[in-house]
């Protein structure tokens, strides 16, 4: 079974090595992705970043051109797991996107909502999700402008998000006693095994999981039953683990600095580091990064961009300043890191939010395409800004993910002939430490 992974944006796969990561789905990419040999293969649809109407007509583009390339190569649904990959603090559009996956690739007995992240410490526990422990309805994450949200338990998180449409009492829930006894007695998982075959016309289920064991044991009764039943997933990362059987520590890449490009002299080209999340603890590691003397700040300020950012000719001479910058940074043999100005502005309405957030990617991108040439490796902070550098500013269609240089941190190169083998690292705004970012800066100059 190939396990179809519709990443929001390109960090999903931060637990896995080896696939290919789509950044564009025409008909000839998909039949490539199906037919490589790795059981995975994720689709990074970046909806994060889009209106919820935009969002659903990508979605449905996406899984109309996915059918089409199944049926000319004479498979069938029932031959593929579908993930709808999110973010583990419960941002993004969670119920949009298995809503219309059912619709165009359905239909199916039930849907989980799986957001456990080991690596972050995002666990669920009595169906209250927890971030290190604390309900995530009292982190930062929950007070997201965007997609913020009121209750940490995960019925009640379905029914809120859902406007009562699905009401909580009717969400089954998995919970961390069914699993261990499943796991520990034959005749428990058969019990288990019962219950999910009972599950019918797209089910709601909120699952509990504080290992990895918990959600292996999920995924072994689901594969029990075969072809008997079709299930859809909204997860985070950690359950891409179970369902494809690749962990982190079976990664025998170890030397990720070694993938940093060379000059024609054989020495090490330098890197940049871009910070496009305006999450707290992004600020918190962009603080730290800046102190170190090697890297050297080039802010782009957000506040007058938002005044000019239809004004083509003041932009373009912007970008030509930013590239200057940067350029004058790599000749002193220092390291820019670009980002926007931290805070956030006021605009009148969420769309126009998210399309001047797509409009600031996009503008980070094209900085760096015009630098590229430049660079040995990329570390980029931040989902969307990831997907957009890579997808537009790039150009690129297709990675290859090489693993994690740290835990959630994944290293990925393009893998098309006429793309350059540069290694970019796509760093989630809500993961680490304060010191994570400059340790991975540190980790890729180790040679």
């Amino acid at each position: 079974m190939k396990i179809v992974v519709f990443d929001d944006d390109p960090t999903g796969s931060q637990t896995v090595y080896g696939c290919p990561l789509l950044f564009h789905w025409d008909k000839a990419l998909l039949t490539k992705g199906i037919n490589d040999p790795s059981p995975l293969l994720f689709l990074l649809t970046n909806t994060r970043s889009l209106s919820p109407d935009v969002a659903e007509k990508r979605l449905r583009e996406i899984c109309k051109n996915f059918k089409e390339v199944i049926q000319e190569n004479k498979l069938g649904l029932d031959k593929f797991f579908f993930i709808t990959r999110g973010d583990s603090t419960l941002r993004g559009h969670s119920l949009l996107e298995p809503k219309v996956i059912n619709e165009e690739l359905g239909p199916f007995d039930a849907t989980f909502h799986v957001p456990a992240f080991f690596e972050g410490g995002r666990t669920t526990v009595n169906s209250i999700h927890l971030l290190n422990g604390v309900p995530v309805h009292q982190t930062i994450f929950a007070k997201d402008k965007i997609f913020g949200f009121s209750t940490s338990h995960l019925a009640y998180w379905i029914e809120e998000k859902s406007n009562f449409q699905i009401k909580s009492q009717d969400v089954k829930s998995i919970n961390l006693d069914q699993l261990r006894a499943a796991n520990l007695h034959r005749s428990e998982m058969n019990k288990f095994i019962t219950f999910l075959s009972t599950l019918s016309a797209n089910q709601t289920v909120v699952v509990d999981a504080e290992f990895s064991k918990d959600l292996d044991t999920l995924v072994s009764g689901i594969k029990a039953l075969g072809d008997r039943k079709r299930f859809l997933f909204r997860s985070a990362a950690s359950l891409i683990n179970s369902f494809s059987q690749i962990y982190p520590e079976n990664n025998k890449i170890k030397n990720f600095s070694m993938l940093r490009l060379k000059e024609d002299n054989g020495n090490f080209k330098p890197g940049i580091v871009i910070v496009g999340s305006h999450v707290q603890l992004a600020d918190d590691q962009l603080e730290v990064l800046l102190k170190d003397p090697l890297c050297i700040g080039v802010e782009l300020p957000v506040k007058e961009i938002a005044i000019i950012f239809e004004e083509d000719s003041l932009l373009a001479k912007l970008e030509n300043l930013y590239v200057q910058q940067i350029l004058n940074i790599l000749d002193s043999k220092k390291t820019p890191v670009l980002f926007t100005s931290r805070g956030e502005i006021t605009l009148t309405s969420i769309k126009q939010r998210m399309e001047f957030g797509v409009f600031l990617a996009q503008l980070i991108g094209r900085l760096v395409n015009r630098v590229s040439d430049r660079l040995g490796f990329i570390i980029c902070k931040g989902g969307i800004t990831s997907h957009i550098l890579i997808s537009e500013g790039l150009k690129i269609n297709l990675v290859k993910l090489k693993g994690q240089i740290l835990p959630g941190l994944s290293v990925v190169c393009p893998c098309e002939k006429d793309k350059l083998k540069l290694p970019i690292i796509t760093f989630p705004g809500n993961l680490g430490d304060k010191g994570t970012l400059l340790e991975s800066l540190k980790t890729m100059e180790s040679f």
